[in-house]
């Protein structure tokens, strides 16, 4: 008898890649995965419980097949993931509709947790969230051309308003050989960028190896065949170096594109957060990036409303945005979560920090739009994704774009979904590109 299975995956990349690592799991044991959760033997939620926005929309998530399965609808329900281990004392009780449920040290043990449900029973299991990183295949879920290549879990930075190193434990890198052997099967499969993620890339190998070893690393991914974009996710400002900055200025497999999240660029904010290094520090560091390796882009992630902001420190940010001019950034009012040392520190109120992440937003709304209009009358490298029937246009992500958070590229041309094209770029509108595209498709 054939059982059927849906996947909700929610959060970060770091948590779709264990969604994927679930999905490989749960196939090879017999479980058929379907499009919709109503109708199928089980689902399986798989959280994200970072902040109270996705906190909020998991819960919302686990509700709604609460309510398929009271209504006949739907068999079980697994939740594994963030809100899992964030909660583990507590969500049962809380959500008494949930038959199994994985804290993020677990999540290879799901077909156990889908046998238990389909024979009637429940299983909760939580094991040690700084335990060695699993190897477990996956099925890539994010197409044929590209995927997320995960080579450390865990954080061991301690921001005072964060609390990922609660939920996913200390740092902990992949051995070099495991995260190679992925990337080439990766790449004999036909995906032609690597999305290298952590929580902090830049500390990579130095728990294993006792040295950091993200540039060497690079240089590794950088020699397998059929590779063509290497995407670096995510670059603490305090653990740059030179090796490093040279092995992205000479790759030419590293699109110049560094996601960078500094948060704040006052001192005295950076302290109380936690956050190692000094708004000089971070300036220079750009500036030392921008000399170097040219072409450049840049993305940060931004806090408003952090303990200690007040009407000064916010607009010395504002003027770092106007002065550094950062292609790309993200920005997020702040929320006060349980359990780390920012909640119980004084900060504005939610409606001013919300406020004052829509002022940021305002102001970057132009330098995102000087930069599009930037590449007007220049020919891109374009990594073709699909085919948009709405406008009758092929659409992909240029170098300068990441997946779900930058800008697409819409044109004409006759390549195929998971090649690339080189595009002429003729006008821009509200962050994205249109243009044609030049010769044949390269694969």
């Amino acid at each position: 008898m054939e059982k059927t299975f849906a996947m909700i995956s929610l959060g970060c990349a770091k948590n779709l890649v264990n969604s994927e690592q679930m999905l490989y799991l749960l196939s090879e044991a017999g479980y058929t995965l379907v499009p919709e959760a109503d109708g199928a033997d089980l689902a399986v939620v798989n959280t994200c419980g970072f902040i109270d926005a996705a906190k909020s929309e998991a819960i919302d998530n686990i509700l709604e097949m609460a309510e398929l399965k009271k209504a006949g609808r739907l068999g079980g329900l697994i939740v594994t993931g963030c809100l899992s281990e964030r909660y583990k004392d507590s969500i049962l009780s809380e959500l008494p509709e949930i038959d199994a449920v994985l804290g993020v040290g677990s999540f290879g043990d799901i077909v156990a947790a889908a046998d238990a449900v389909m024979a009637g029973g429940h299983l909760s299991r939580f094991a040690s969230n700084s335990a060695p990183v699993d190897e477990i295949a996956r099925v890539v879920s994010t197409g044929p051309s590209w995927a997320y290549l995960r080579i450390a879990e865990g954080c061991d930075n301690f921001c005072a308003f964060c609390a990922i190193p609660y939920i996913r434990g200390r740092y902990r890198s992949r051995p070099m050989e495991n995260i190679l052997e992925e990337a080439r099967e990766l790449a004999a499969h036909g995906v032609k960028e690597l999305i290298v993620i952590a929580q902090d890339i830049t500390r990579y190998g130095t728990d294993l190896y006792g040295k950091r070893s993200l540039a060497a690393l690079c240089r590794e991914l950088g020699k397998i065949e059929g590779v063509e974009w290497i995407r670096l996710h995510y670059l603490y400002p305090d653990q740059f170096d030179d090796e490093l900055i040279d092995e992205i200025a000479s790759n030419d497999k590293i699109v110049k594109y560094l996601d960078i999240p500094i948060q704040h660029i006052n001192d005295a904010i950076l302290k109380r957060m936690n956050r190692r290094g000094t708004g000089s520090e971070i300036r220079a560091l750009f500036r030392t990036l921008r000399e170097r390796i040219p072409g450049l882009v840049l993305r940060t992630s931004l806090i408003a409303g952090l303990p200690g902001e007040g009407e000064a420190e916010f607009e010395e940010l504002c003027e770092f945005l106007k002065e550094a001019r950062i292609e790309r950034v993200g920005v997020f009012p702040f929320s006060p979560e349980e359990g780390t040392p920012a909640a119980k520190m004084e900060h504005v109120d939610a409606e001013e920090a919300q406020r004052r992440a829509d002022l940021i937003l305002q102001l970057q709304a132009e330098i995102m739009d000087a930069f599009c209009e930037s590449f007007v009358g220049k020919t891109i490298r374009v990594l073709c994704l699909d085919y948009d029937e709405e406008s009758e246009l092929l659409v992909g992500r240029s170098w300068a774009d990441s997946p779900d958070i930058d800008g697409l590229v819409f044109f004409e041309g006759g390549c195929t979904p998971g090649e690339m094209a080189d595009v002429l770029i003729n006008e821009t509108d509200d962050g994205y590109l249109y243009g044609t595209q030049i010769g044949g498709a390269a694969c």
